[in-house]
């Protein structure tokens, strides 16, 4: 009944089937593949900006540090020159 070239079945890849740790071809859903490309470049980014705001903050302490005793030291010698004054006048 059935044709010698009409329509068979493929024969099944029986050694992949029951071996499926010499099987080396990997199927990708393309989809799925691209959702996480997709996710780890946007936790890069996120990572990279938090970085950058880290550096920046970074700065500004750096900055506000350096303001503060730098005032520190105007304030102590502007007293050493009142007090050495007040010294002096007497």
């Amino acid at each position: 009944m059935a044709t010698e070239g009409a329509s068979t079945f493929p024969e099944a890849a029986v050694d992949q089937a029951l071996n499926p740790s010499l099987n080396k071809e990997f199927e990708v859903d393309p989809v799925s593949s691209d959702i996480a490309t997709s996710k780890e470049i946007q936790q890069e980014q996120e990572e990279a900006a938090r970085k950058k705001e880290r550096e920046k903050q970074d700065a500004m302490q750096k900055l506000k540090t350096t303001i503060l005793v730098s005032a520190i030291i105007v304030a102590v010698a502007g007293a050493a020159f009142a007090i050495t004054k007040k010294l002096r006048e007497k």
